[in-house]
Order: C-alpha cells, then sequence, then structure tokens
C-alpha cells in the first residue's frame, strides 16, 4: 500500500502560528516540541507539575512555564508528552475539564487513543504527530537546519481542519524539511510497538545477549566477545543507516558477506518469524497494552525486576570497562 510524503510547500504555517499551544511534559520530546515551535513562531507555554525539576530547565530556555491546568485552560492545542502510564490520569485531572469544541488534543504516539484509554469529546479535534527519532535528535536536527521524517495522524475530525493542523504542527517541529507521512493512529501504535519489541529494542538486545553468551560459554575473552558482538553492531548498523544493506555488504569482507548469507537464516528463521507473529497479534488484540498497564498500576514490578537483571547481566559490566577505555565516549 503507497504512502503519503508531504513537505514544506504542503504546510500552512499559519494553521499552528495562530493558535495558543500547551506542551504537557518536559522531557526528551516535550523540550524538543516546545523548543522547535517556538523557534517556528508559534506561541508555546510548557504545562508542569508544581515543583517539577524541569520547571527552571524550561524557563532558562526562554520559555513560558505555569502549571497543567493554566496550559490546557489558555491552550486551543494541547500535546501531551508525558509517559504512555501517566497520560491517561493526567488528561482526567488537568486537561479534561478546560477542553473547549473546537479545541485540539494532540499525542506523539496513539497508545492512549487507540487502545481506548483516553476518550476525548466529540466537539474536540484528536491529531498526532509522531518524529520518528528521540527528542534531542528533533531538536539537534531542527537547529541545524534539517529535521526528523514525523508521521501525523487524525483520530477525529470536529472541525474540519484537523489534518491541516496536523500537518502544520509537523512543520513547527521540522517534520516538513524531511518528510511527513500520513498514517493512522492503529498504524502508528501497533507498528511503533512492533519495531520496538521485536527489533529495535527487544529483538536487538536479546540478540547481542545471546552472541556474548554464546562466546564466553566456548571460552573467549568477554572483552572480545563484548567487541564482536556489541561494540561492532553500532559501525553496521551505520553503515545501512547510511546507504543500505547493500553498501553495508559493499563495506565488509566477502568473508563476512558470505556468512552473512549463511548464518543471518538460521539465527532468524521460522521459528523466530512466528515469534513475531505472536508479538504483532498480542499488540493488534490489545493484550500487551493490558499487560503493560497492569504491571504500571502494580508499581513496574515485572519491569523493574527486569530492568535489574539486565543492570546486572555481564555484558553490561564487561562494556563499562570497555567504555572507560575510550577517551571519546561520553561519560
Amino acid at each position: 500500500m503507497a504512502i503519503t510524503i508531504y513537505y514544506e510547500q504542503d504546510c500552512k504555517p499559519a494553521v499552528i502560528q495562530d493558535k495558543k499551544i500547551a506542551i504537557i511534559g518536559y522531557g526528551s520530546q516535550g523540550h524538543a516540541h516546545a523548543l522547535n515551535l517556538k523557534d517556528s513562531g508559534c506561541d508555546v507555554r510548557v504545562g508542569l507539575r508544581e515543583g517539577s525539576s524541569s520547571w527552571e530547565a524550561a524557563e532558562e530556555a526562554g520559555l513560558k512555564v505555569c502549571s497543567m491546568d493554566q496550559a490546557a485552560e489558555e491552550a486551543d492545542l494541547i500535546m501531551i508528552l508525558t509517559p504512555d502510564e501517566t497520560q491517561p490520569k493526567v488528561y482526567e485531572e488537568h486537561i479534561a475539564a478546560h477542553l473547549q469544541d473546537g479545541d485540539t488534543l494532540a499525542f506523539a504516539h496513539g497508545f492512549n487513543i487507540h487502545y481506548g484509554y483516553i476518550k476525548a469529546p466529540e466537539g474536540v479535534n484528536v491529531i498526532m504527530c509522531a518524529p520518528k527519532g528521540p527528542g534531542h535528535i528533533v531538536r539537534r536536527q531542527y537547529t541545524e537546519g534539517s529535521g526528523v521524517p514525523c508521521l501525523a495522524c487524525v483520530a477525529q475530525d470536529a472541525t474540519g481542519d484537523a489534518w491541516d493542523i496536523a500537518l502544520a504542527y509537523a512543520w513547527g517541529v521540522g517534520g516538513a524539511r524531511s518528510g511527513i507521512i500520513k498514517a493512522t493512529f492503529a498504524e502508528e501504535t501497533e507498528e511503533d510497538l512492533f519495531g520496538e519489541q521485536a527489533v529495535l529494542c527487544g529483538g536487538l538486545v536479546e540478540l547481542v545477549k545471546a552472541g556474548f553468551e554464546t562466546l564466553v560459554e566456548a571460552g573467549y575473552p568477554p572483552e572480545l566477545a563484548y567487541f564482536e558482538c556489541y561494540h561492532e553492531m553500532k559501525m553496521i548498523v551505520d553503515l545501512m543507516y547510511e546507504s543500505g544493506i547493500h553498501f553495508m555488504n559493499y563495506s565488509i569482507s566477502n568473508t563476512a558477506e558470505y556468512g552473512e548469507y549463511y548464518a543471518g537464516p538460521k539465527v532468524i528463521n521460522e521459528e523466530s518469524r512466528r515469534a513475531m507473529k505472536d508479538i504483532l497479534a498480542r499488540i493488534q488484540d490489545g493484550s500487551f497494552a493490558h499487560e503493560f498497564v497492569e504491571d504500571c498500576n502494580n508499581g513496574h514490578a515485572w519491569l523493574l525486576e527486569q530492568r535489574e537483571k539486565i543492570n546486572q547481566h555481564p555484558i553490561e559490566t564487561t562494556g563499562e570497562h570497555i567504555r572507560s577505555m575510550f577517551s571519546w565516549v561520553k561519560k
């Protein structure tokens, strides 16, 4: 299915410049959205909890900062950029009462709208602008004159121009410089969760750990196993990112390329693909979302247990030692 990509000439900056915008939260995405929109000529205020550790940082960056309730009351467009698990409570306690017909509720990830944890009034637009990169990259590329591609979505068009608003918002954070891809809340939510779980975070981390453990269990020094299965990963991914798999293969030895074709399908095989399909099915039917929210309500008990396990894994202690040798790696 073909996608549609929009650029700067397709956007109407005045649509977003004429609105009062509230950015709720000032974390990775929050600071990038707020600063990029401000630099794009928009009327921005950051809504934070009283006593938030981010309050001073946002003010020092030249932004107007106020309580979440005040920000929601003043704004006609409210972008919620707190963590997924906190958004329903933030919405109910600080935003819902201030919404008026014609307002726009915005998100950078569709989790809570797609799975029904937040239900907006009928008279309010519901849109998404999801930059395909972490917040510090969204900010850095904007200041360098480029931008991170964005997904733009509309779940509810109450005013008839919600799509224009979504495009203009994406323009404001720099997405139109590289391309805005039209999607739906379901597409963004499901593919994003799947990518994180099966490939980018879950799949990659387990692949690296498994390779490291296999070499160490076979008697090879952990330091050498780290270099082979962890350190060099960035170099390979950078080559793929720069110009594609074919360029990575061009840059490596014939021995390495031969081994790629021989061994890759033995590691990522039909069993792996069945597991990926099961992961996707659990995302699509809401099972993962329910399980995640239950763990959140239980104080993140399972998440914290898993975090402690990975933090104590030998690959992490080995990596800490190896990275201490590199003067160019930031502590």
